[in-house]
């Protein structure tokens, strides 16, 4: 579960990033960054370390 979701933390950062450039999905792709930076709060609180 742990990597599960580094991994989709890095695939909503990577299209955050992606649209971030392109300008085509708007506020949506914020929305994605925050849910990746939620996801790596979380494991960071558990005490986990990523991959």
């Amino acid at each position: 579960m742990n990597s599960l979701l580094y991994i989709i933390a890095v695939i909503l950062i990577i299209g955050w990033l992606i649209g971030f450039f392109a300008y085509s999905a708007g506020g949506l792709i914020h929305i994605l960054l925050v849910i990746a930076i939620i996801a790596i709060l979380i494991n960071i609180i558990r005490g986990r370390r990523p991959l």
